[in-house]
């Protein structure tokens, strides 16, 4: 039996241009968090390994994504998501065309790789990461409700 008072779970798909680092910490962190209202996907404009940085400080939080792989966001575009969430300018800059009911929404985290090039040790390479894992956790912390005050939906031309 279905139950029709709960609501369906809102469906997100966090898209960054490698969809190695940011994209992959706000799907695991969704999964973590908020797996009961929201279904989240992550994929990538291109698709690289992901980061060995990014599973060791969100392991730090006991959130597992050692098993999760990098996914291009083509194979993504026939799927139906309530929000494309971008993370990243250079995502939000190429983003394919989704169906018409998908809302677009460009939540920008800084690139903790790029970061890291310039940090002079591990250590400061990954407080980098931890500062951008928890500020994607901040964000993830306030869905589904964060998605409703400011959605732009995509120009369908």
């Amino acid at each position: 039996m279905v139950d029709e008072a709960r609501p369906s779970k809102v469906k997100v798909l966090f898209l960054c241009t490698h969809n190695s680092c940011r994209s992959q910490m706000a799907e695991g962190w969704t999964h973590k968090l908020k797996s009961d209202v929201v279904e989240a996907h992550s994929a990538g404009t291109e698709t690289r390994k992901v980061d060995p940085y990014v599973i060791k400080v969100m392991m730090e939080d006991g959130v597992n994504i050692y098993n999760y792989k990098s996914k291009h966001v083509d194979t993504m575009v026939d799927q139906e998501f309530d929000y494309v969430i971008t993370v990243c300018d250079d995502a939000r800059e190429v983003c394919p065309v989704f169906p018409k009911a998908t809302k677009l929404l460009h939540v920008r985290f800084d690139d903790p790789s790029a970061m890291a090039e310039d940090a002079r040790s591990e250590k400061e390479s990954l407080q980098n990461y931890r500062r951008i894992r928890d500020e994607i956790r901040a964000f993830i912390e306030e869905l589904p409700e964060a998605l409703e005050p400011h959605p732009v939906t995509q120009s369908q031309d």
